[in-house]
């Protein structure tokens, strides 16, 4: 067999056991942020609830400011300023 071939499997060997061994060093340092991503996607998924769900969410936001105007306008206030920050954000990070 050629001395160049055995020299570049042995590299191919040598690579393909160090790309297994950065893989599992990835997972290993990946596992400290699984709880970030699970809070991640509880927050995506509850978007997307109430993305589903906007004409429930409406006629309870509805329902509530005819029953209690003032704590309904407080709520309207804070989730605008919230909306607001949320847009703010966004602009700076991209």
């Amino acid at each position: 067999m050629n001395p160049k071939l055995v020299e570049l499997a042995l590299r191919k060997q040598r690579l393909q056991l160090r790309s297994a061994e950065e893989r599992e060093a990835f997972v290993r340092h990946a596992q400290a942020l699984t709880p970030v991503f699970r809070g991640v996607d509880r927050v995506v998924d509850g978007v997307r609830w109430a993305r589903d769900n906007a004409p429930i969410l409406s006629g309870i936001g509805i329902f509530l400011l005819v029953v209690r105007p003032r704590a309904a306008l407080r709520w309207a206030r804070r989730g605008w300023l919230g909306w607001q920050l949320v847009r703010r954000v966004r602009t700076l990070v991209s």
